[in-house]
């Protein structure tokens, strides 16, 4: 029977449990650059499945927040390098995620860059910055003839990653950033080819990925997507729009062969599992933000086959032996939501194992 620690086949390889590290941001990376605490943190998790780095931006312009790692400089091909070498000397896998921000930014945050987005229009709220919150601006519509370039910063990035010694990447198409901004009709205002209509507004995700898997393989590459997650101002509100915007991306995709479609919504909804059928690959699924994920409701997923693999967030990030906990039914570290964000080693390097 299927359980939470056995063996998955995926084509990125064999997964030695079905508990998938999900991507946390932890802001810690200063100047851009993973550092010595990004490579302990992550060789800790190395027992996961399969671990899914922060959000990592593929291009100066992607960042979104203080402090989170890119992918697109030399100083920084070398910093996840030494992070995916100690994952690897630990017996772990590691994918970094692609993160570009899109309008979910502050100049100050990025030396002054502006923001680009589908359309001209604001996400809400503020963006913290090194002086505070400040309201984020009206970012840049990009012109029709730029998107081939910012397509190709992800298959940059992606190629980045491989010479860096990761396993692969997660297109980050979902949580209210730039991929997501194009698929959801809350962000996206475009009547061209890149907007408008369920096909015209996922034809940037499926470009992104059907680039990146070309130039990296399929078996390296994997997506993550958060249908009707209306975060960000990237509201989703009509169901049929939403089915049609995410099948269309889906079917635009799924004969690659790829990696996997990581998935953040109810596992039990309808369509969840229509999109899940319609990849027809391996399928990780994250139940959301608004409870923590334990062990009884992770095995659920899977015994009542709902996915074939369960990402899981805030218990890694408290736990970095997880998996044996859940395995030998040990008692877990509680979280401290006051470091999840900026700081040194304080709630995100010395959580103690168990023993």
């Amino acid at each position: 029977m299927t359980d939470l620690f056995s063996p998955l086949t995926t084509p990125l390889g064999e997964l030695p449990n079905r508990l998938v590290m999900a991507p946390l941001t932890r802001n810690r990376s200063k100047g851009t650059v993973p550092g010595d605490l990004a490579v302990e943190y992550y060789r800790q998790r190395a027992t996961a499945g399969l671990i899914i780095t922060e959000g990592t931006q593929p291009s100066a312009v992607g960042q979104g927040y203080l402090d989170t790692p890119g992918i697109h400089s030399p100083e920084q091909v070398e910093g996840w390098r030494r992070v995916a070498e100690a994952v690897h000397a630990d017996g772990g896998r590691i994918v970094v995620q692609l993160m570009h921000a899109g309008r979910v930014a502050h100049p100050d945050n990025k030396g002054g860059l502006e923001s680009v987005a589908p359309s001209a229009k604001a996400a809400p709220g503020d963006m913290i910055t090194a002086e505070g919150p400040k309201e984020q601006p009206t970012p840049r519509a990009l012109e029709a003839d730029e998107i081939d370039a910012v397509v190709e910063e992800y298959v940059d990035a992606s190629r980045k990653a491989i010479e860096a010694g990761l396993d692969g990447v997660e297109v980050h198409a979902a949580n209210g950033y730039l991929i997501h901004q194009f698929l959801a009709p809350g962000a996206n205002e475009r009547t061209d080819e890149w907007g408008g209509s369920p096909e015209n507004r996922a034809r940037f995700a499926i470009e992104v990925v059907r680039r990146v898997a070309a130039a990296i393989g399929a078996e390296r590459t994997g997506v993550r997507i958060s249908p009707a997650h209306n975060i960000q101002g990237c509201d989703e509100l009509d169901p049929a729009d939403v089915e049609a915007t995410y099948t269309a991306f889906i079917e635009g995709i799924a004969d690659l062969g790829l990696a996997y479609l990581s998935i953040l919504a109810d596992p039990r909804a309808e369509l969840t599992q229509k999109l899940r059928s319609a990849f027809g690959g391996p399928t990780f699924l994250n139940s959301g933000f608004a409870e923590l994920t334990t062990r009884e409701n992770a095995a659920a997923i899977l015994d009542e086959g709902l996915a074939d693999a369960v990402v899981v967030g805030r218990p890694f990030l408290a736990n970095p032996d997880l998996v044996r906990r859940w395995a030998e039914g040990l008692d877990e570290n509680e979280p401290n939501p006051d470091t999840f964000y900026g700081g040194g080693a304080e709630g995100y390097t010395d959580y103690p194992f168990a023993d």
